[in-house]
């Protein structure tokens, strides 16, 4: 079938899987992502930048409000740029934890164990922010949060298929990115560190949501 169109368009025919071996996929997919966890201890071992670029590479494939692909991702390992991340993290962090009355939220964060002290974001060998757009070239960007954020969950599944553990990070404000990456016109929405997990990580004893508080199908009318 042939449809008109006032702007270009290509066939899309991707391989149709027969339905077991498209479960066999689905499953597997689960079983990879059901091993990945929030890393706050991490080895300084070097991660190649290829990983990154592969990591952006599959976030780049999200969809977006009107194909606009409203993110940039700023990636650095020198360290001296991550010291500075580092301070003016734990600045903010220090201010949520000591000065902020938030009880709920910092309730809720308990069992986590964190606090203002941010070392991973030094030893991490790679600090990822992704930056929302809520401008290109003048014009308004649509359903940014939106978009922003399914394409970092492409990057965090990416990260964890190569074996890289990362953490979302998000200090309240994040503004000091934007200053000291130059990133004027741009909004932080989440600091990656990113490296091999140390040695001797932990992580807090969590369990998911079971598939029966997360699913329900509607199958009438209410």
């Amino acid at each position: 079938m042939t449809r008109p169109h006032s702007h270009p368009f290509i066939p899309y025919t991707p391989p149709r899987l027969p339905i077991e071996d498209g479960l066999d996929h689905g499953r597997a997919f689960h079983r990879l992502l059901d091993e990945r966890r929030s890393v706050r201890w991490f080895s300084p071992d070097p991660v190649p930048r290829e990983a990154i670029e592969l990591a952006v590479q599959a976030a780049n494939t999200a969809p977006s409000g009107a194909h606009q692909q409203p993110w940039r991702f700023v990636a650095t390992q020198n360290p001296e740029l991550k010291r500075r991340i580092r301070a003016a993290a734990e600045e903010e962090e220090r201010r949520f934890y000591h000065e902020r009355e938030i009880p709920d939220w910092h309730a809720a964060l308990a069992r986590l164990e964190t606090d203002a002290d941010k070392e991973f974001l030094e030893v991490a060998p790679w600090l990822v922010i992704a930056f929302a757009q809520k401008q290109q070239d003048g014009k308004k960007t649509y359903y940014t949060n939106e978009s922003v954020g399914i394409a970092c969950g492409f990057f965090i599944a990416a990260l964890h298929s190569m074996g890289l553990a990362t953490l979302t990070h998000t200090p309240n404000p994040m503004t000091f990115l934007t200053d000291l990456l130059g990133r004027e016109g741009e909004r932080p929405y989440i600091l990656f560190p990113i490296g091999y997990p140390a040695d001797d990580c932990e992580v807090p004893d969590l369990h998911r949501k079971p598939l029966t508080e997360a699913l329900t199908f509607a199958d009438g009318l209410a």
